[in-house]
């Protein structure tokens, strides 16, 4: 929560934005004043700012085998680090969502394309930016529940090029591997975390 009674509207003038790249993603170049803590406008400063269609996940979990659906996929911008194939939670983008399809339908959509597993009890945890410092990318984490005694194997959509590899561990292994640095993208550090303060309070209890 934010107390200093700012808005975009009133309180930032955009002196110029234009377009320098279109592809997959859109990157824009601002130039803009913004309203000072001490009061007055500041000095125009320039920024990039990347585009990007909105982004929704789910952390899958199994309550009565106390387990979490967790995926493996390569990803580009961790090419700079030991290993791009990153473990994450499932996720996709928003291409559009109208009054036929919301959120919730995408997650479960998404969860039966990548890891083939069909969700019940899905609820929204928080709508976050991932990198506000550069990027305009929304994304709404949900938690939803699933039987997991058979989940596993490779998924995806090919047409995509996806290679999607589907890992169920326990709770307590997940949150290990969250501790020893081995989950290292925000949405699955964020869902870990999450179900490390909640898991006791889902729906359906542990036998």
């Amino acid at each position: 929560m934010t107390t200093n009674g700012f808005t975009c509207e009133q309180d930032v003038e955009i002196i110029e934005q234009r377009l320098v790249y279109q592809g997959f993603s859109r990157l824009e170049v601002v130039r803009l004043k913004h309203r000072q803590f001490a009061g007055g406008m500041g000095v125009v400063i320039q920024r990039e700012l990347l585009i990007k269609p909105e982004a929704v996940g789910v952390l899958i979990y199994d309550p009565q085998r106390d387990e979490v659906l967790m995926i493996e996929q390569f990803r580009v911008g961790a090419l700079a680090e030991s290993n791009p194939w990153q473990l994450e939670i499932v996720a996709g983008l928003v291409d559009s969502v109208d009054d036929d399809e919301t959120l919730e339908t995408v997650v479960c959509r998404e969860a039966l394309e990548e890891a083939g597993v069909t969700l019940t009890h899905v609820k929204k945890v928080m709508t976050y930016l991932m990198s506000p410092g550069g990027s305009n990318e929304k994304f709404t984490l949900f938690v939803a529940q699933a039987d997991l005694s058979h989940a596993g194997g490779l998924h995806g959509l090919p047409e995509e090029g996806e290679d999607i590899k589907v890992t169920v561990l326990k709770a307590e292994t997940a949150f290990q591997a969250l501790m020893d640095g081995r989950v290292s993208n925000a949405p699955a550090l964020i869902a870990l975390q999450w179900l490390m303060l909640n898991r006791q309070n889902l729906a359906i209890c542990r036998e």
